[in-house]
């Protein structure tokens, strides 16, 4: 198998959050019957547990149990050159290493509630795509440089990423993780990451043609619709994009004058990353849209979501698992109809 593991920036692109503003699926399937049981394993504590021990008896532990993961850890995603058992010792020895791990585990002394939120949303793949293979999902803590890699059978969840918005840790690392993204890193936050994350890895590859702004929209609007149809029903569409209540206030309230920008400046069929990555990269506003920086960020993105639900709900026919076959984009925008008005 090939080394996937992947670096935190790139998935922050398409940063996926939660709220708990409710929204309804209607005719959502009965996944009672179907069997999952995920458990979510704390290599983060079993490898705080070692501190005081006989590191070559750790690490024999540790690479028993973890195999793969725990190699990627040591050398990937800590990016130690050293020897494992000399790699754990440099780690053991660092305060800022026992500090952090201290307040991850006070943050969350179990993941009881992560595991039940992820059972559900595996239930719902499980039905839709009944061959999805389930990796093990592995907690750990990096120092900020992981959020959730993806390896060989695992998907790391990196739980110092996720301490809450308002953690002293966060304030302190601004200049590498800017404000508008680390409000997202909360409790709150991990379970769409992981259905976003696999969705991507596992299920759903972006076609390699795909280089128009419309056709990248399209592609991620229908990764957000499929979210939509897996995740706890608690959790709501104002924030599975990474805005805020009122970034989606303003992308609702101007979707009319978006599409009227991209036609008139004809982005939608723009090639050229440079033009057309501001409006599917992260950032606390997209440049060019609204007032005082008022606007909502990756607005391809969002707008590519709003054509695929457009698409869905007049196409009641058409499956999931066809929506997402299907990579004639073109022909999801045509058959949409979809012609927000405009702002008077």
């Amino acid at each position: 198998m090939t080394y996937n593991v992947k670096h935190w920036q790139i998935y922050l692109i398409f940063l996926f959050a939660i709220t708990f503003i409710s929204c309804t699926h209607n005719n959502r399937p009965d996944v009672s019957n179907i069997q999952v049981n995920i458990k979510i394993e704390r290599f983060d504590n079993e490898l705080f547990a070692g501190k005081n021990k006989n590191t070559d008896a750790v690490n024999q532990q540790l690479s028993s149990k973890y195999g793969v993961f725990y190699d990627d850890f040591i050398h990937r995603i800590l990016d130690s050159k050293y020897s494992n058992t000399e790699s754990l010792a440099n780690l053991y020895r660092d305060q800022a290493y026992t500090d952090l791990t201290k307040e991850v585990d006070s943050v969350f002394p179990n993941l009881k509630a992560q595991e039940e939120d992820l059972n559900e949303t595996f239930k719902y793949i499980k039905y839709y795509y009944p061959k999805a293979k389930i990796p093990r999902f592995i907690s750990f803590a990096s120092g900020f440089a992981y959020q959730m890699p993806v390896g060989d059978n695992y998907l790391g969840i990196g739980l110092d990423m996720f301490l809450g918005k308002d953690s002293k840790f966060y304030k302190a690392i601004v200049q590498s993780i800017p404000m508008y993204l680390s409000r997202r890193f909360a409790p709150e936050y991990i379970l769409p990451r992981v259905a976003e994350t696999y969705a991507h890895e596992e299920l759903f590859a972006e076609p390699d043609d795909n280089r128009t702004l419309l056709s990248k929209m399209i592609f991620q609007g229908k990764i957000l619709y499929f979210l939509d149809q897996v995740l706890p029903e608690k959790i709501g569409d104002s924030t599975k994009i990474g805005y805020t209540q009122q970034q989606l206030n303003w992308a609702q309230n101007f979707e009319g004058d978006i599409w009227a920008y991209f036609l008139e400046n004809n982005f939608l069929y723009e090639t050229d990353y440079q033009k057309i990555q501001v409006f599917l990269s992260e950032g606390p506003f997209t440049p060019g849209l609204g007032e005082n920086r008022d606007s909502a960020p990756k607005l391809g993105v969002w707008m590519g979501w709003q054509i695929v639900k457009k698409y869905m709900a007049t196409h009641p026919d058409v499956t999931l698992q066809q929506l997402m076959a299907n990579n004639d984009t073109q022909k999801i925008l045509n058959q949409s109809k979809y012609k927000p008005k405009q702002q008077k």
